[in-house]
């Protein structure tokens, strides 16, 4: 009787499995690419797989969009000992956010294109549009907390997400005519720019400041 404690694809086969699994993450990532947030079934049939075969891999859909894009699950990019200097944490997030918007473009680009145009979208059918970054952010910036208003922390959080992200990286790129990367630095430069400026603000000022 096989041992349910240990995950399929590292019993027996382990090689044939290994590229099934890689099929069937293969095949999620082309449908979102293409605006569907697959179920099971769906990435199943694209990567020629059998439903059956499927659910042994992944059980759920959210199995398999986390195992597609771990960072859909993640609450913090600090990691198990993060810095305590929040210009370091803020660092540490944009580097990993920035290059997470260059790995999964495509599909960020659809997700964008598809939330501006919500007809038709059902709720929370856009895994890439859930808030992830401010999040992630949120948690960069705590050492802030108790040294600003909640509210200035707040607006503080949303500046900085506003000049981080896809919308940012298209207008960049596709307006402002920059190269990925030094769209992702610009992105990161203005981010550490607003945290600069609201540490160096009076501690009664009020929000970051807006040009």
């Amino acid at each position: 009787m096989m041992d349910m404690s240990i995950p399929y694809e590292q019993t027996g086969r382990t090689s044939q499995k290994a590229r099934t699994r890689a099929a069937m993450l293969d095949a999620t990532r082309r449908l979102l690419a293409e605006g569907v947030t697959p179920t099971v079934e769906q990435a199943a049939h694209r990567a020629a797989i059998s439903r059956t075969t499927a659910y042994r891999y992944f059980p759920n859909q959210r199995e398999l969009l986390i195992a597609t894009y771990p960072e859909l699950d993640m609450r913090s990019l600090l990691g198990d000992d993060p810095p305590a200097d929040p210009v370091a944490r803020l660092e540490l997030v944009t580097e990993l956010v920035g290059q997470q918007i260059l790995d999964h473009e495509p599909e960020l680009r659809t997700m964008l294109r598809l939330s501006l145009d919500p007809a038709g979208v059902e709720q929370g059918a856009l895994p890439f549009r859930r808030g992830h970054v401010i999040e992630w952010l949120d948690d960069a910036l705590q050492p802030l907390r108790g040294h600003m208003t909640d509210a200035r922390l707040r607006r503080l959080v949303l500046a900085i997400r506003a000049t981080l992200g896809i919308e940012a990286l298209v207008w960049l790129t596709d307006i402002g005519g920059l190269s990925r990367q030094e769209a992702v630095e610009l992105m990161r430069s203005s981010a550490r720019t607003l945290l600069r400026a609201a540490l160096d603000a009076p501690a009664d000022s009020g929000d970051p400041p807006n040009d």
